[in-house]
């Protein structure tokens, strides 16, 4: 059975697209440009998840996001040309699965759509040692401490989580973090993101037990 999704969202060009994109892609689609028949569309049938645009036709995507999750537990992903830290950091907090920054490609969106739909499979809560991370509402504790993550750094945690016993490489996790900051990232940048996560999930930063340095090939979370 396909698995089917809901696009919310105004530009038309782009509806065409991705809508023939997803449908190649053995996903069945069906999309509206606003809040108020996203809403009406929802009471009447459901989704495995939801493709979800900021400026919308009529309304606001993060008063439907929150619309969204307070009534349904369906997954949201926000596509949008926003993608400064504010728009991320918002879009995490009422809920939303995922945040990717226009303009993405088109095979790396499959992937976060697939991560996103094996997570909701899995449950919500991710859990690794003393650290566990609930995605529904991107709260990150350690020993039900709460952690303070910025959206980088909790995007940077959920693709190690995401990729256990997985060597990433640096270039990969540059791509990651380009796409949700959408600004240029210089390498030294993922340097001290990385030293920052360290540092609120490592008993010992200087010596990890979670997020290993593989010497020469990149990252590992064990």
């Amino acid at each position: 059975m396909k698995m089917k999704i809901l696009l919310v969202e105004d530009d038309q060009e782009l509806i065409k697209q991705l809508t023939a994109f997803l449908r190649n892609e053995n996903f069945a689609v069906e999309t509206v440009s606003g809040q108020k028949m996203a809403l009406k569309i929802l009471e009447s049938r459901s989704f495995d998840l939801i493709l979800l645009d900021i400026n919308l036709a009529d309304g606001n995507g993060f008063v439907l996001c929150s619309a969204i999750k307070e009534k349904y537990q369906t997954p949201v992903i926000f596509l949008s040309a926003l993608g400064d830290e504010y728009s991320t950091v918002t879009g995490l907090e009422l809920g939303a699965d995922d945040y990717i920054a226009k303009p993405f490609r088109p095979r790396e969106l499959i992937s976060r759509i697939n991560n996103v739909l094996r997570r909701q499979k899995q449950g919500t809560v991710l859990q690794i040692g003393k650290i566990t991370v609930d995605t529904q509402s991107a709260i990150v504790e350690k020993q039900g401490e709460v952690v303070e993550l910025s959206a980088l750094e909790y995007r940077l945690l959920l693709v190690f989580l995401n990729n256990r016993k997985m060597i990433i490489s640096r270039d990969l996790l540059l791509e990651e973090i380009f796409n949700l900051s959408g600004e240029f990232v210089q390498d030294n940048t993922l340097t001290v993101y990385i030293k920052r996560l360290r540092e609120k999930i490592e008993d010992d930063p200087k010596d990890p037990v979670y997020l290993k340095t593989i010497r020469g090939l990149g990252y590992r979370m064990d």
